[in-house]
């Protein structure tokens, strides 16, 4: 059982620690995602890795007729759906083998707010949400790597009490001007008469 002040860690770190290709990914995605550290990667892909080894063992089951087995998948694809990692519709077993980390990361609270234009950028979404600035329904939000279900993702909102919920805030209109101007830098440039 243990000492509940000890408690384990929920991730797995990588077996090699200094892969230089394995390293840039990981860059790559902390900028992207805006996280904080490397664990918070790490966790990710933790979870992502006993969603698969959950399907995997499935799977096998599955082949030798299990009813049981049948079951459990079809809670496991009903709970990944739920979480919006999987799209609804008929998700299958293959579907939850062929996700990828960014599924996992992208359910995650930063992102969805950052994804629903709330924020400027995923570390501003991350440092508001840390400060109290969002809510989920009634309930304040705090913890910015939590994996936002999809019943619950148009309940996400600016904390009453935060001077941010005011339309009239600097930093409110500075990101609407934002969000307006995005479409016109998407547009394609015309075309030079003379090329």
């Amino acid at each position: 059982m243990g000492d509940p002040k000890f408690l384990r860690r929920t991730y797995d770190t990588p077996k090699h620690p200094w892969e230089a290709g394995r390293m840039a990914e990981e860059r790559k995605l902390l900028v992207k995602y805006g996280l904080k550290n490397k664990r918070e990667l790490w966790k990710a892909q933790s979870i992502l890795r006993r969603f698969r080894g959950q399907a995997r063992e499935l799977q096998a089951r599955l082949r030798a007729g299990e009813a049981q087995a049948e079951r459990e998948t079809a809670l496991l694809l009903a709970r990944l759906t739920r979480l919006g990692v999987l799209a609804p519709g008929a998700p299958t077993i293959d579907d939850v083998l062929a996700l990828t980390t960014d599924d996992v990361l992208k359910r995650r609270f930063e992102w969805v707010v950052f994804a629903h234009g709330l924020a400027p950028t995923p570390f501003a979404a991350r440092q508001w949400i840390v400060h109290g600035h969002f809510s989920i329904g009634d309930h304040r939000m705090t913890r910015p790597g939590y994996l936002v279900p999809s019943a619950e993702e148009g309940a996400i909102a600016y904390t009453p009490t935060s001077p941010i919920s005011s339309d009239d805030h600097a930093v409110r209109v500075a990101l609407r001007e934002r969000l307006e101007a995005r479409p016109t830098e998407a547009a394609p440039a015309p075309p030079e008469e003379g090329a």
